[in-house]
């Protein structure tokens, strides 16, 4: 008796269209587009240095490489440099020296982190951690040279500043072991902030007095008891006003500073220490990037004049430029 042959089962047909997602996210997954790559050009009239950087973003901009060198008009170079840099790892290395220094740091637990230096050729390095207490306001760290020469340094920080505590050694002979008390603390009295900053019996006190139009400090440097006084004001938008003042060696100095928009800046001084005048023009934020300067170029002119040789008046530019390939 011949056997009952079973029903052929009927076959579900995949879609093309989702045959056709799946491979591209496939394909955008192991897709690697070229990296946009920043080429920046700066040149000093006065040394008559060219400084050359390229750097580019990996890795979906999670990581940067960068690569810089010195040039001169003779074509030499020197100081050529590498480094990949990110989160939570960096290598800078020098190819003259043939020397890396190497950087890491990672979150243990929440509140919690640690970091490390090494320098390869020199054999040392630096291990820290960082711990926050009360809240992340408040901070304690700990930090040890490696190889240990002593005790760890350790820095606490909080709202109003931070204090350090490291041993050191010690100038007498009889003592060879020191402990430096070192730190900064600020408050804000009135219309001002106060900043102080010591270092053992050293010891620079600031006041910063800043409303709308004018901006007074006045400072002094203990034991020397040195006393300077700065000045400032705003005449408007576009014009200000700086005068500095040292009491100990009546030396000052004075700036005036005049911008049209965010591109373009006057800025005229003298310096009676040097004795020396000057004048530069700037295109470009002179503190920004070439990346928001028109034409993704920089450009500063500058005048010297010494007040005894004007005769040896010294006119300089510098030039930066990026390109984005």
């Amino acid at each position: 008796m011949a056997e009952a042959k079973s029903a052929p089962q009927p076959t579900t047909a995949v879609p093309a269209t989702a045959t056709a997602t799946t491979g591209g996210q496939f394909r955008d997954f192991i897709r690697m587009d070229r990296p946009k790559f920043r080429v920046t050009t700066a040149y000093d009239s006065d040394s008559s240095i060219f400084l050359h950087k390229v750097s580019c973003k990996l890795l979906d901009n999670l990581a940067k490489l960068k690569m810089s060198f010195s040039s001169n008009n003779n074509g030499e170079v020197w100081e050529p440099q590498v480094s990949f840099t990110s989160k939570f790892f960096s290598l800078h290395y020098d190819v003259e020296e043939r020397d890396a220094l190497l950087k890491a740091s990672f979150e243990a637990a929440p509140g919690l982190n640690f970091k490390a230096s090494h320098q390869v050729k020199a054999r040392q390095g630096e291990v820290a951690m960082i711990a926050d207490l009360a809240s992340p306001d408040y901070k304690l760290e700990l930090s040890s040279f490696v190889p240990s020469v002593g005790k760890p340094k350790a820095t606490f920080k909080f709202p109003l500043g931070e204090v350090s505590l490291e041993e050191k050694e010690a100038e007498e002979e009889e003592q060879k072991k020191a402990l430096s008390v070192s730190g900064i603390l600020k408050y804000h009295i009135l219309n001002g902030l106060y900043t102080a900053k010591f270092v053992d019996e050293n010891m620079d006190l600031r006041y910063a007095f800043k409303d709308e139009q004018m901006t007074f400090i006045p400072s002094i440097s203990m034991p020397s008891n040195a006393v300077s006084c700065a000045f400032k004001r705003r005449f408007s938008n576009s014009d200000k006003l700086s005068y500095l003042y040292h009491f100990d060696s009546n030396n000052w100095n004075a700036v005036y500073k005049h911008t049209v928009g965010k591109d373009y800046k006057f800025k005229a001084g003298y310096d009676s220490e040097v004795r020396l005048g000057w004048a530069s023009l700037w295109v470009g934020d002179e503190d920004g990037k070439a990346k928001t300067a028109p034409l993704k170029m920089k450009v500063q002119l500058m005048v010297q004049v010494p007040q005894d040789d004007v005769k040896s008046t010294a006119v300089m530019f510098r030039i930066k430029k990026r390109w984005d390939i």
